[in-house]
This record gives C-alpha cells, sequence and structure tokens, in this order.
C-alpha cells in the first residue's frame, strides 16, 4: 500500500512529503516540541477557490485541501495552537465562509494576521480567529457580495443576493467587534472606490472600525498566541487519581 498516496487523498500532512505539502498547501511538515505550545500556521493566500476550478495562472486556496487539513488539525494532539496568516483578494462566498466556520469553531486557541492584504470575503476569514492582527501597510475591502456570468432580472435574484450577503454580514458581526449597521455602511459606501461600492481599510482604519483587534506584525501574532495557548492550559483541569465516591 502506498502510504504517502493515502495520506495526500485524505489530506494529511507528512513529513515525508515536504515538496508536495508546500506546492499543495503552502506549508511545510514539521514536527515541533515547543514548550511554549506547537504552532499549526494556515496561509491563505490569493484567490478563494470554491466549486469551480480557476485558471492555472490564478495563485489560489483551494477549499478542499484546507478544510480536511482544519479537521486534522483539530484531532492533532501535536498542535496546540493555530495561526492563520492572509494574503487574499477574496473568492467563492461559500467556500470561504465554509473554511471560516471551521476557523471560528476550532477547539483550539487561534489568531489571525493579515499581510498585504484581506479582502472580499477574507474579511470573514480575518475575524473568524480568536484574535487579530492587521500589518500597518495592510488592507481589506468590504462590498457587496457579487455574481459572474448570466443573472435572471427578477426580483428573487435580488432576494438571493441580498440573503447571501445578510450571511456574510452576521458572520463578521458575531466574530468582530463592528456593528451590523456601521458595516453596511462601510458596505455601501459610494464616495471611496472609482468603480465599485465599498471601503478600502488600511491597517489602523480597520482597528478604527473594531474590524480588527490590533495592528501587529508576525512576532506580535505569534506571542498573543502563545499567550493565549499558556491561559488554555492554565484553565484546563488537572484529571484527579482519587477514586470517585458517589451515593
Amino acid at each position: 500500500m502506498n502510504i504517502e498516496k493515502e495520506h495526500e487523498d485524505q489530506g494529511e500532512i507528512t513529513a515525508a512529503e515536504p515538496i508536495d505539502t508546500i506546492e499543495k498547501y503552502g506549508q511545510i511538515a514539521r514536527k515541533t516540541d515547543n514548550p511554549r505550545g506547537n504552532i499549526w500556521y494556515l496561509p491563505i493566500i490569493g484567490h478563494i477557490e470554491g466549486h469551480y476550478v480557476m485558471p492555472a495562472t490564478n495563485k489560489t486556496t483551494k477549499y478542499e485541501h484546507v478544510i480536511p487539513l482544519l479537521l486534522n488539525a483539530a484531532e492533532s494532539s501535536e498542535v496546540d495552537g493555530m495561526l492563520v496568516v492572509l494574503n487574499t483578494v477574496g473568492g467563492d462566498v461559500e467556500a470561504g465562509l465554509a473554511i471560516a466556520e471551521l476557523i471560528s469553531h476550532f477547539s483550539k486557541p487561534t489568531v489571525s494576521l493579515v499581510l498585504g492584504g484581506g479582502h472580499s470575503i477574507g474579511v470573514p476569514l480575518a475575524v473568524a480567529a480568536q484574535y487579530s492582527f492587521i500589518a500597518a501597510s495592510a488592507a481589506m475591502t468590504i462590498h457587496p457580495v457579487r455574481m459572474n456570468g448570466t443573472v435572471v432580472g427578477a426580483q428573487q435574484t435580488y432576494d438571493y443576493f441580498n440573503k447571501m450577503q445578510e450571511r456574510v454580514l452576521e458572520f463578521v458581526v458575531a466574530n468582530s467587534h463592528i456593528s451590523k449597521q456601521r458595516l453596511k455602511e462601510l458596505m455601501l459606501d459610494t464616495t471611496m472606490l472609482a468603480l465599485d461600492v465599498g471601503t478600502f481599510l488600511i491597517g489602523e482604519e480597520a482597528v478604527k472600525e473594531q474590524l480588527i483587534d490590533q495592528v501587529g506584525g508576525l512576532h506580535d501574532a505569534m506571542e498573543k498566541l502563545y499567550s493565549v495557548i499558556g491561559e488554555a492550559r492554565t484553565s484546563t483541569p488537572t484529571t484527579s487519581t482519587e477514586p470517585a465516591h458517589t451515593l
């Protein structure tokens, strides 16, 4: 039996395939034994690819790769916390929300860091972690949901777009400190983008809008994650070796 092929099919990462993992998943398989906690890194780059395959010229994050990796990391005893690193232009709404939901319900400490950009559906992905950072030079674009291709010009189409947009709004509001009213105002602003509706936020602006928790870089994000891991270890109840007494 080809063990490496079996691991590949299951979305698992093994140390035997470092080149394969960095090409497919954007990370190198490695075993660590850090006394402060073993951090697992989830890079989300380029275009979030959903049910349709993007052209080969596009750099993509494929949901069929990321979802199994997240499930494996949640089950792994070697993972103490996760750092989500984003530089994405956005992409498929449902694929992005699916990944964001898994991050927000990850059973271990999570921190996100926006580098370069966390645009469009990258916004829910950035706020999905327990604590979020953005680099001073990084940017985030908030705009309404769009759809490519032919659409039917009917009320039902508008209702569908509105419901999909509500899904994004509700998730961002539930996982950040921004109000729904303010988020809608940013999303529908007509004064900032020349050819579009929405808002372009850079670094500190995203923090002032209470979308992201703090401006910072890699060191800040890792130190915060180590701190949360330490708090989680301290709060974990110890198992008593004394026999239980029952009535």
